[in-house]
């Protein structure tokens, strides 16, 4: 009763991973992107629901959420993003994980530890293309690719690229970033090894730009079903996590009544409020404060007061019903109402990302099989 808790619907999750799957070539992987806990949906159990739909490529940030994956799709192929280092090599090499390089110096620390070990690790070169993160300066790439490529311990499969920005109808550098990749994918083509399995689109530019697609696509937020909900576009997602907690306390309180700290809200009439069980130490963002929406009973009704650590109270009116240990929607639908990441994001100034991943992890997650 003391803690919110997260509903996963199973039957949404696979057709978003089919609308996902569908919408590309056969020559094209999906390469399902898991990282921060599968963007708060839960690392092991969405992995390993969408190996079983056939998914067959994850990208993960760091080295850690690779073996949770791998506990779960055992064969699958789990690209590290964020630089996994020597210090990783066992776990590298445990888990089979494909690290990507992020620049001369990291593959040579990754070369030597796996000179030591006497195996060689299959890796993906990243190049920055414009984004300003990780990657070798496109213009240092084919250089600085010749010098990788004649480490040993490393076998150089795939090159990657992250776009800064896509947008449609108005200045984007997309364009211009996929044509330096393009270049890229043409030089280094011919001084490697072997033919190199190229990817650059995640979400956006998967969503918007067919001919962008390569040999793998990273879909992000699209697959946890934002960002891809009008009919003309390419695919369409759904929302798959609903996020739910408790009444815990109801009380009448007159007109005039302060409610929270600072006194931020009072009400207007007599009415009933309710205390529920959810705060910003739970991911309930602050700037909720008079302004966030829950679901009760089937209806929907007000946040009001300062957001706290632990508790949100929720202004019924005068003819509201709830007792303690009501079930309290704060993200999710309730009849034809609902009430989104992406509206929630609004409310709060941020973005979806934000909203699903601040959700406390040790909220139990739930998965409705359906």
């Amino acid at each position: 009763m003391n803690r919110s808790w997260i509903e996963v619907d199973g039957r949404v999750l696979d057709a978003n991973v089919q609308a996902v799957r569908q919408a590309l070539g056969e020559a094209t992987q999906p390469i399902l992107v898991v990282k921060a806990n599968a963007y708060g949906h839960g690392l092991a159990p969405f992995s390993q629901r969408a190996a079983q739909q056939g998914i067959s490529w994850f990208a993960v940030a760091y080295a850690d959420e690779a073996v949770v994956v791998r506990s779960v799709a055992p064969e699958a192929t789990i690209l590290v993003l964020g630089a996994a280092d020597h210090e990783d090599i066992d776990s590298i090499l445990d888990a089979r994980m494909t690290p990507v390089l992020i620049d001369l110096a990291h593959g040579h620390r990754l070369s030597a530890a796996a000179v030591r070990r006497g195996v060689r690790i299959p890796v993906h070169v990243k190049v920055d293309t414009g984004m300003g993160r990780f990657g070798i300066p496109w213009d240092q790439a084919v250089a600085q690719f010749a010098d990788l490529d004649r480490l040993p311990g490393l076998d150089i499969q795939g090159l990657c690229t992250h776009f800064a920005s896509v947008e449609l109808g108005r200045p984007s550098l997309g364009p211009q970033q996929m044509e330096r990749f393009m270049e890229l994918r043409e030089r280094l083509g011919k001084i490697s090894r072997q033919k190199l399995f190229c990817h650059a689109s995640s979400s956006r530019a998967f969503l918007f730009n067919r001919g962008w697609d390569l040999d793998g696509v990273r879909p992000g937020i699209v697959l946890y079903g934002y960002g891809a909900s009008q009919p003309d576009f390419r695919f369409i997602t759904r929302p798959i996590l609903q996020w739910k907690t408790r009444v815990m306390m109801v009380k009448d309180v007159p007109a005039n009544f302060p409610v929270g700290y600072y006194s931020s809200y009072t009400t207007k009439r007599a009415t009933r409020i309710a205390t529920i069980s959810a705060g910003y130490a739970d991911g309930y963002h602050r700037l909720l404060s008079n302004r966030g929406v829950v679901f009760l009973r089937g209806k929907s009704y007000p946040v009001v007061g300062r957001v706290s650590m632990n508790w949100i109270t929720v202004d019924l009116g005068p003819e509201g019903e709830a007792e303690p240990g009501d079930a309290v929607t704060l993200l999710g639908a309730a009849g034809e109402q609902s009430f989104w990441a992406d509206e929630m994001a609004k409310q709060a100034r941020t973005i979806p990302y934000e909203i699903l991943t601040s959700i406390d992890p040790r909220a139990e997650r739930i998965y409705l099989k359906g």
